[in-house]
C-alpha cells in the first residue's frame, strides 16, 4: 500500500531523530561520563597537590620563625648567664653588647635593657630614653618574673612603635633580675611578609586572643570571626596543620592554612582566594570543557550526517522495493496477457485452417464446367487466392505468437542465426513502420549453426529489437543489425540511433527490476533474462553507448560443440518434444 508524500516524509525525519538521538546517547554520554571522571580525579589530585604545597610552605616557613625566636632567645640567654648582673648593669658594657649583637645579626636587635625584681630598669642601651623606666605593671614583666624564659606579644609599651619582648630572667644575691631585648618589628615581620603565593596568598600571625602580631592587609579585621574558629580548630589539633575552604564576610571562598608557633602561644595564618589558588585548574577545565564540546558537537555532527545518510539508503531501498513490487505484478500481468494471447492465438489458428480448407474447396468447385462459363470467374479465383494467402498469413503469425508466447523451450538444436534475425525482423516490421524506424541488416552469409535454444535466442534478440524500437518511436531512427564470424564464436549487433543510455545506468541495466522505461511499460526484467540465457549459453553480451548518439549491444556465441550443460538439454528436448507433438 502506497503512503502519501507527507506521511513518508513523516516517516523519515522520526526515524532520522530516532537515530541520532540514539547515536549521541551512545557515544556523547559515555564521552560526558569519562570526562566527568577524568576531571573529578585531575580535580581532587590537583586539590590535594595545593593543599600539600601550602601546608609545606607554611610549616617551613613556621619553622623558620621559630628557629628565629628560639635564636634571639639563646642569644639573650647566653649575655644573661655568661656576664651576670653586674657586667650588665654597666650601661657601657650593656652598649659593647648591643654593638656586638647588631654587628653580628643586623638591626634584629633594637635595644637591651636590666630590669631588677622591682620592675625598674637599671641599664638600658638603645635609641630610646627609656632609662629608669618602670615596668612594674606591665604584663609581659609579670608574665617574664613567673617564668625563666619569655617571648612577649606585639605591643606598643611605652615607646608607641609595635614590637615585642624577649627576656630571661636569672638570680643575684637572691633577688630575681632580668636581661630583656627588643625585637625589631620590621624585621620579624618581613619574616611572614616573605609568604606570598599567587595574587591573593599572604600571612600573618595571631595571638590567642585573635591580635595581630604582623602587619597584615585591613579586610581581615572584617573576617574575625572565621579566624576565632580556625583558631579554635587548630589549637585542639595541637602540632598538626589545619586546612580549610571557607567563605569570608563576602562569601567569596578561600583557603585557610594554620599552624601554632612560639609553644603554641601564636598562630600562624595563611589565605588565598581559592580562584587564585586553582587558577590553573580553572584553565585547564575550561580548555577541557572546550574540547569535550567541540567533541560533542562533532559526534552530533556525525551522528546527523550518519543517519541522514542511512535513512537516504533506507528511503532508496524504500522506493527500490516499491518499485520492483509494481514491476513484479507488471511481469505477471505481462504473464497473464502472454498466456491469453498464447491461448486466443490457439483458438484463431483453427477457424483459420478452416477457412484456408474452405477456400481451397471452393477453388476447386470453380473447376466445374458450370463455372467457367461464369463472367466473374477470374475474379472468384482471385478473391480465393487471397483468401488462401491471408489465411496462410494468419497461420504463420499465430505459429510465431504461440511460440514465442510459450515459457522457455529448453531444447537444444541447430540454429540458423540469420533466419531467426530475418524472422524476427518480419514480426517487428509493422511496429518499425509506425515509429519511422528503418531495419537495416548486414548477415554474413554461411555462417555456422549454434546449438541453442531457438525460443530462447528468438526471446534474446526480440527484445533487443522491441527495446531499440522503444528508445526511438519519438524521434524515429534506424536499426542496424549485423552478424560475422570471428573465430569460433558468432558475433551478432544490435544498434540504433536512440538517444543513448547514461553512463551511471550502463553499469545497472541488466540488473533485475532496473528499468528507466515509465511505469507500467518496462518490467526491468527484459536485459536481465537476456544476460542469463546468453550466459547460459557460455556466450556474453556487453553494451556501448553514448548520449545522443545511439547504443549497440554486442552478443558473442560459441559455435563449437556444447558441454555438458547441452547434453543435460537433450535430454529435456525428449521431454518438450512429447509435450510440443500432443499438443
Amino acid at each position: 500500500m502506497r503512503q502519501d508524500p507527507k506521511t513518508r516524509n513523516n516517516y523519515y525525519s522520526m526515524l532520522t531523530r530516532k537515530m541520532v538521538l540514539i547515536m549521541l546517547l551512545v557515544s556523547v554520554i559515555p564521552m560526558l561520563l569519562v570526562s566527568w571522571s577524568i576531571l573529578y580525579e585531575f580535580r581532587t589530585s590537583y586539590r590535594e597537590k595545593v593543599f600539600d604545597h601550602l601546608c609545606e610552605l607554611v610549616q617551613k616557613h613556621t619553622q623558620g620563625i621559630d628557629a628565629f625566636l628560639k635564636e634571639r632567645l639563646a642569644d639573650i640567654r647566653f649575655l644573661a648567664e655568661t656576664f651576670g648582673f653586674e657586667d650588665l648593669s654597666d650601661e657601657s658594657f650593656l652598649r659593647d653588647r648591643l654593638e656586638t649583637l647588631q654587628k653580628d645579626y643586623g638591626p634584629v636587635f633594637v635595644d637591651l635593657g636590666v630590669i631588677n625584681a622591682r620592675g625598674l630598669q637599671v641599664a638600658y642601651a638603645g635609641p630610646f630614653r627609656l632609662e629608669r623606666a618602670l615596668y612594674s605593671s606591665a604584663p609581659w614583666f609579670k608574665n617574664a618574673m613567673k617564668t625563666r624564659y619569655f617571648i612577649s606579644d606585639v605591643f606598643l609599651g611605652l615607646r608607641g612603635l609595635p614590637h615585642f619582648i624577649v627576656a630571661v630572667r636569672e638570680n643575684w644575691n637572691g633577688e630575681a633580675w632580668i636581661l630583656r631585648a627588643t625585637i625589631d618589628f620590621g624585621a620579624f615581620n618581613r619574616l611572614v611578609e616573605n609568604i606570598q603565593v599567587g595574587k591573593t596568598g599572604f600571612a600573618f600571625i595571631l595571638n590567642t586572643h585573635g591580635e595581630l602580631q604582623t602587619k597584615a592587609r585591613e579586610d581581615i579585621f572584617r573576617d574575625t570571626k572565621t579566624y576565632m574558629s580556625l583558631l579554635k580548630r587548630t589549637r585542639s589539633q595541637k602540632d598538626r596543620m589545619t586546612i580549610v575552604e571557607a567563605r569570608d564576610f563576602s562569601g567569596k571562598k578561600k583557603i585557610y592554612v594554620s599552624t601554632l608557633l612560639k609553644d603554641g602561644q601564636w598562630m600562624m595564618v595563611f589565605q588565598q582566594d581559592a580562584g587564585d589558588a586553582f587558577s590553573e585548574f580553572k584553565g585547564t577545565r575550561t580548555a577541557a570543557l572546550v574540547i569535550i564540546l567541540l567533541g560533542a558537537l562533532a559526534i552530533a555532527t556525525v551522528a546527523l550526517i550518519l543517519s541522514k545518510m542511512m535513512v537516504d539508503r533506507i528511503a532508496r531501498a524504500d522506493r527500490e522495493k516499491e518499485r520492483m513490487n509494481e514491476q513484479v505484478i507488471q511481469a505477471g500481468k505481462l504473464a497473464v496477457i502472454g498466456e491469453l494471447a498464447a491461448g486466443i492465438a490457439h483458438e484463431i489458428n483453427n477457424p483459420v485452417a478452416i477457412m484456408v480448407e474452405e477456400a481451397g474447396w471452393i477453388g476447386d468447385l470453380l473447376q466445374d464446367e458450370q463455372f467457367q462459363n461464369s463472367a466473374n470467374l477470374e475474379e472468384l479465383k482471385r478473391a480465393v487466392g487471397q483468401i488462401r494467402t491471408q489465411g496462410r498469413r494468419c497461420k504463420e503469425i499465430t505459429h510465431k505468437l504461440l511460440s514465442f508466447a510459450r515459457k522457455t523451450d529448453p531444447r537444444i538444436q541447430d540454429v540458423d542465426v540469420n533466419d531467426l534475425i530475418k524472422e524476427l525482423i518480419q514480426f517487428s516490421e509493422q511496429r518499425a513502420k509506425y515509429a519511422r524506424v528503418t531495419i537495416n541488416t548486414r548477415l554474413q552469409e554461411d555462417l555456422p549453426l549454434v546449438r541453442a535454444s531457438q525460443s530462447e535466442l528468438q526471446q534474446v534478440f526480440l527484445n533487443l529489437i522491441n527495446n531499440a524500437l522503444d528508445a526511438m518511436e519519438k524521434e524515429g531512427g534506424v536499426l542496424n543489425i549485423t552478424t560475422h564470424l570471428e573465430g569460433d564464436y558468432l558475433v551478432v549487433e544490435v544498434s540504433d540511433t536512440g538517444p543513448g543510455i547514461p553512463e551511471a545506468n550502463l553499469q545497472r541495466i541488466f540488473d533485475p527490476f532496473f528499468t528507466t522505461k515509465p511505469v507500467g511499460k518496462g518490467t526491468g526484467l527484459g536485459l536481465s533474462i537476456c544476460y542469463g540465457i546468453i550466459k547460459k549459453m557460455g556466450g556474453e553480451i556487453n553494451v556501448k553507448s553514448a548520449l545522443g548518439k545511439g547504443t549497440t549491444f554486442t552478443i558473442t556465441l560459441p559455435t563449437g560443440p556444447r558441454t555438458a550443460s547441452g547434453q543435460s538439454g537433450g535430454i529435456q528436448n525428449t521431454s518438450s518434444a512429447k509435450e510440443s507433438h500432443h499438443e
